[in-house]
């Protein structure tokens, strides 16, 4: 019989092994998480401080910002870690936990965006229903539930994966633990974690996008049925920041996962996953707020209020 060890660590490979690169990628993702930082928690606090912002879109927003944080820290400080140090070992469990959390927060980030859609088609296709459709409860019951169905997703992956023996090589060719290449580091057959991410993912994406694109259909239909275009314009200002971070996320999630595992090139996939996930966390909030006057105004506010007790505006 062969002798079949279980590993207890793995390496993660990184980006590259070129010294001259270690620096300034470093420097690269020290940038990119800094500004997901103070954008995310930025735009939560922004969102608390001015009760101007207390709708159901801005709270949908803060918990999109809020998951942005997340799942951007459950891989990038250990990616800037092993930039600096050059220590690319991650625990067995460290990798499980790794995984977990990123996928926890990214789905329910897919649930979150679903969730804001819906929020769209009731504010621009139901206008005088909404305070009483969109209340505090189920605005809260939406994103409670976006949060429970992401972890549950994520539980179901992640105790799949390392379910699977790993014992040819502990070398994770990838800067953070992902399904794909860790089914591709696996020694078991992995037929079946195919399919529960194909399955899974693809009807999650199926349901989510269809949510999406139904609430879209109608509000397309309202909009056209405007007859002042001002009000035509203000309806699709509401929106267009949305879609711009649903294409974005959902266009990366599809290339990335469903596809057989067969097709995946491991050097493609590091691309698209410091793009997925790493830049779209950053990109998120200085979409929604350079895009959006309500919080540019409030910012202008809060801006201001620190000048003022700071003397500076005082003295001029």
């Amino acid at each position: 019989m062969e002798n079949i060890s279980q590993v207890n660590d793995f390496i993660l490979e990184g980006l590259t092994d070129n010294p001259e690169f270690q620096v300034p990628l470093f420097i690269m993702f020290t940038i990119i998480y800094l500004i997901t930082l103070v954008g995310n928690l930025g735009m939560v606090a922004l969102i608390s401080w001015d009760p101007h912002l207390y709708t159901p879109m801005y709270f949908f927003l803060s918990n999109l910002s809020l998951v942005d944080f997340g799942y951007s820290s459950a891989v990038t400080p250990k990616v800037m870690a092993g930039l600096l140090t050059g220590d690319k070992v991650i625990s067995y469990n460290g990798c499980a936990a790794q995984m977990f959390f990123f996928m926890a927060f990214a789905s329910a980030e897919s649930y979150l965006l679903a969730v804001m859609a819906y929020d769209r088609y009731e504010a621009v296709c139901k206008p005088l229903h909404y305070t009483t459709t969109m209340t505090s409860s189920v605005c809260a019951a939406l994103a409670i539930g976006s949060y429970v169905c992401g972890f549950l997703q994520s539980c179901i992956h992640t105790s799949c994966t390392f379910s699977l023996s790993f014992c040819s090589s502990n070398v994770i060719h990838h800067f953070f633990c992902d399904i794909p290449p860790l089914l591709a580091l696996s020694c078991s057959d992995i037929h079946f974690n195919e399919l529960v991410v194909f399955i899974l993912g693809g009807l999650t994406i199926f349901f989510i996008l269809l949510v999406i694109l139904t609430s879209y259909l109608f509000i397309s239909i309202a909009i056209l049925r405007m007859h002042s275009a001002e009000s035509r314009r203000k309806a699709f200002s509401t929106c267009a920041s949305h879609l711009i971070a649903v294409s974005i996320f959902f266009g990366t999630i599809i290339f990335m996962y469903l596809q057989p595992n067969s097709s995946h090139s491991m050097d493609t996939d590091k691309m698209a996953s410091v793009f997925y996930a790493t830049v779209i966390p950053m990109l998120n909030p200085l979409v929604y707020s350079l895009r959006n006057k309500e919080v540019k105004s409030a910012f202008k506010k809060v801006f201001k209020g620190q000048l003022s007790s700071l003397g500076i505006l005082h003295a001029n």
